[in-house]
C-alpha cells in the first residue's frame, strides 16, 4: 500500500504491523502497542487497521541504540530506544 505525501509528491510505501514486527523482531501486537503509547507514529486506513510510513520505521531504524542495555533487560531496540526518550 502506498500514499500520496501530497498532489504533487511522490507515493510513500505503507507498513502492515506484521511488517515492522518482522523488522524490529518482535510481535505484531507489540507494534500496535507501541503506537497505541505514542513510541512509534501510525495512520489508520478508512478500515480502521493502522498502517506504519516507511520513512518513520527508516527513521528509527537509523536511532543509535545502547545495544548492550538491549541485551541486559531483553528488550528489542526499539523498546530501549523509545524508552529513553
Amino acid at each position: 500500500m502506498t500514499v500520496n505525501k501530497n498532489d504533487t509528491g511522490p507515493a510513500e510505501r505503507l507498513l502492515t504491523p506484521g511488517e515492522v514486527a518482522h523488522i524490529f523482531g518482535v510481535d505484531p501486537k507489540t507494534v500496535n502497542r507501541w503506537s497505541l503509547t505514542g513510541k512509534i507514529p501510525s495512520l489508520k486506513t478508512p478500515g480502521g487497521q493502522r498502517r506504519y510510513r516507511q520513512s518513520d520505521i527508516d527513521a528509527l531504524l537509523r536511532q543509535p541504540v545502547r545495544t548492550s542495555e538491549a541485551i541486559a533487560v531483553g528488550r528489542s531496540a526499539l523498546e530501549v530506544t523509545c524508552s529513553l526518550r
